[in-house]
This record gives structure tokens, sequence and C-alpha cells, in this order.
């Protein structure tokens, strides 16, 4: 894409409806120049710039009926200036995960990937374009609906046999988002966290979510400060073995395999669980036998409290099926059952193509959260008027967007949660920053460390209380570094 194109490319998609909460988008854009209502804590991209890694797994993980194996990780570097002249670097990182993303069974794992690579291209040459000088979330909330437009392009252009959906686009996107968030917190050597007031926005709440938010800032529903500790929630894939008999061949790299050995190892208390919605019978035994096993090694610590989340990934055909689920488990398992923090995305992501899968009946037995489901504000509060108790909050969905979720969440006191997609180093240290500050997030995912613990190594030894869990507590209180923490170097 020419100057000329991405310039056009600019002024003719800034009405394109989309944007990221219930407000749309007014007015056009293109090519800025410092204008009066600039901040002198502004900044504008005067560079960007993306690379990839690519990861083979320890282990298979699997989830949502699928098998993954490898992890293609993109990096994006941003440099801005500030209106007053600052010039800083910033970087973000996130994997590249369309299994969860773009879940199409129409194409192969390299097709998607390909689209998505493709995708992170233009999305490159569309942030470069811009020469605003702006706030991080004023750049991202010009940008969404440009980035939406550019998934269209590339799925005509690559002849898709399904277009990119929004979710894939906020995933591919978020990296770009980190990274000029990032560049903002160094520029002002602030972490970002610190910057979500008046004294960094030109405008509150309201103009990104209407007139209820009037004076409001994200800074009054996102903690400055990050909690101190958090419990770390490991991840029981649908793959992994359980105890020493599920294993075929050991892999022998000196971690753990079994869920005994990685309770021990890490003094775990938090456990999310992979099911596979397929299966009634399946579901509740591989339940059953976790928290066996769980109970029996706990036991041997003296440990009596610990919890389950449990994540169908939309797997399960209807309500109903969830339903006789949660009463076989209460039934079978009353002890068990009671630890189940909450549930994600037992159904269909697709809440408006599915008003028949409301979760009144079930979120009086257990919290039902959606995950694959959130893609906006409006799908927060659709979820929550169909019965939903909460969602999932997590930077792979773009910073910008979460912590506009997370404000609405706050104001209208809807359950936020964590969760991780496999995000390794930098990639982990930018999505726990942001779920360390939303209040009642309770738990940090961090399953690279089980997956993709190559990816991770350097990173050790700069947060030895985020990488390096002995008691079942990730150091949270470590993600107070400028930018979004994670400094390169």
């Amino acid at each position: 894409m020419d100057k000329t194109t991405r310039r056009n490319f600019l002024k003719n998609a800034g009405a394109v409806a989309g944007g990221i909460g219930v407000a749309k988008l007014s007015g056009g854009t293109g090519i800025g120049i410092l204008s009066v209502s600039t901040k002198k804590t502004d900044v504008r991209i005067e560079h960007i710039s993306h690379s990839y890694e690519e990861y083979v797994y320890r282990a298979p993980v699997k989830f949502a009926g699928a098998v993954m194996d490898r992890a293609t990780l993109l990096t994006v570097k941003c440099t801005v200036h500030t209106a007053a002249g600052e010039i800083a670097k910033g970087f973000g990182s996130m994997p590249l995960n369309h299994i969860f993303s773009f879940p199409s069974k129409k194409m192969s794992y390299d097709t998607k990937l390909s689209a998505m690579k493709a995708l992170a291209a233009q999305i490159a040459e569309v942030t470069g374009s811009y020469q605003e000088f702006a706030h991080p979330i004023d750049i991202n909330w010009t940008l969404a609906p440009l980035y939406l437009k550019a998934a269209a392009e590339v799925s005509d252009r690559l002849h898709l046999a399904e277009p990119i959906p929004k979710l894939c686009t906020l995933v591919t996107a978020s990296a770009f988002d980190a990274a000029v968030h990032d560049a903002f917190g160094k520029a002002h050597g602030l972490n970002c966290f610190h910057t979500y007031g008046p004294e960094f926005m030109k405008h509150d709440l309201s103009h990104y979510l209407g007139a209820e938010y009037k004076g409001e800032y994200p800074g009054q529903y996102i903690l400055r400060q990050p909690k101190p500790r958090m419990p770390l929630c490991h991840l029981i894939s649908a793959a992994d073995p359980i105890e020493e008999s599920d294993i075929t061949k050991r892999i022998n790299d000196g971690l753990p395999e079994t869920l005994p050995e990685w309770i021990n190892y890490n003094g775990l208390t938090y456990f999310k669980i992979k099911l596979n919605g397929d299966d009634l019978k399946w579901d509740v035994e591989r339940v059953l036998h976790i928290d066996r096993v769980t109970t029996a090694t706990q036991k041997k610590r003296s440990v009596q409290k610990w919890a389950y989340v449990l994540d169908f990934n939309e797997r399960c055909p209807n309500v109903e099926y969830y339903l006789t689920f949660l009463r076989q488990l209460k039934d079978k398992i009353p002890m068990g059952f009671g630890r189940i923090e909450y549930v994600e995305q037992p159904t269909a992501r697709d809440l408006e193509a599915h008003p028949e899968n409301t979760m009144h009946e079930a979120a009086k037995l257990c919290p039902v959260v959606i995950d694959e489901s959130l893609i906006d504000v409006d799908s927060l509060l659709l979820a929550h008027q169909m019965g939903w108790t909460g969602a999932v909050i997590k930077s792979p969905k773009g910073l910008t967007h979460m912590i506009m979720i997370a404000s609405v969440a706050g104001k209208q006191k809807i359950l936020a949660c964590g969760g991780d997609m496999s995000c390794p180093g930098a990639a982990l240290i930018q999505t726990a920053s942001l779920q360390a500050r939303v209040p009642s997030i309770s738990s940090v995912e961090a399953n690279a460390r089980q997956f993709l613990p190559a990816a991770n190594k350097a990173w050790e030894p700069r947060f030895p209380g985020m990488f390096r869990i002995k008691d079942g507590m990730m150091q949270t209180g470590e993600l107070n570094k400028p930018g979004l923490g994670a400094l390169e170097g």
C-alpha cells in the first residue's frame, strides 16, 4: 500500500461503522497536524514495525475441540513523540491464536495464520499512517473501524472461505494497541495505568460510552497500582494427563507432567479445566477425576481451600446440556461443585444469533461468563441482559477495548474475570498488568509456563515473582514499571 493509497484509505474509512463501544465513531480521519485541542502529553506515531517468532509447544493443548502444538508470536515496535517534543519507544507482544479467535473449520491452520499475518501487515500500514497527536485510547478508538475495514479487504483479497471475524481482528490488532500505550507511558516515565485520567485524556468516558459516564474516566474503574499478589490459575487442557497412568510417554524435560506434580511444583490452589462440550459423560467424569486427584494431593499438603474455573470454549450444543452437566456435578461432588468460581462460555459466541442461550437459570447454580462473545461493550450489555454473570477481560482482545469494557463492568457491577491466551514473556506481563488492576478479577492465568517455557526464559530474571511460582501466587506488585511494564533489553 503506497502513501497515496494509505491516505485515501484513512480518509474514506473514517465513517465506517464499528468502534469498540456503544457509541459510534463520528467524523473522518486523515493525516493530521497539531491542533488547538492537543494536550502537551499527546503523542504522534513516528514509526511502526512488526516481526514474528515461532515456537513449538512443549506439550499439545486441547481446547475448543482442537489441538494446538505451535505458536506464532507477533511483536510490534512503536516510536512516538509527544506534542512537547519527547521521544519514546514502546512495544507490544501477542500470540496469533486463530483457534480461539478464528475457529473456521473451512480453512487450514496455515491459511488462517497467513490471513492474520496479512492483516497484521495492513494494520501496520494503517497505524503508521495515522499522524494526529492524541492519547492512545483516542488513537485506537479512531483506528478500530479502519482495522475492521482492513480485515474485510484482506478477506476479499485472499478469497477466504469465511471472512476474518471481529474477534480475530481484535487479537491481531492488540499488539499494535499495546505498543502505542507502552510508548505513551514510557514517554512520560509512568506506568500506563497512571495515564487514564483527566490529566492525560482529552475526553471523559461519555465521549465513548454515552451521557451516563459524564465526568468519569477509566482511572475510576481501574486501579493505578497493581494488586500485590494474585493466585496463579493453572490450565488443565482436555489433553493433559491427570495422573501417572494417563502418560503414554514422558517428556522428561525437568518440568512437571501430571497434575499432582504441578500442584506441588507451583503450590497451586486455582485450576482452569478445559472441557469438550460434546460428550456429557466425558465432561462430568473429567471434572470428577480432576477433583478426586486434586483433593488427594491437597490433603497431603494440608491445603483446604482451592478453586476451579471450568471452560467449554462455546462447545455445549445448548443450554440444556450445560444445565444437565451442572446438576450432575452438584449431585456427584457437592464439595467440588462449591469450589467452582465460575464457568466460561458454555454456548455459542454469537449471542444475537442465539437468543435462546439465556443463562438466567444456569447462573442461579453457578456464575457464568462470556469470553469469545466479548467483542465490544454492546456484547457485554447484551450478555448481561441474557442472564450471564460477567465477562473475561484480557488484553489479547485489545487494551483500549478492555479498558472501556472494564469501566462499563465496574459501573454496572458486572463480574470481570481474568484469562490468558498462552501469552509468553512480554505478552504475559502486558495482559497481567491489566488484570492486576481490574478490581473484581481474582486470578491470573499463565499457561505459557506449561506449554511455551522457552518463550519465558529471558523474562524470568526480570520478573521472578511472575515466572517462578512456588506458593501458588503471582507477585503482581512487580508490574509497576514504565509503559506496560515489559521493558526491553
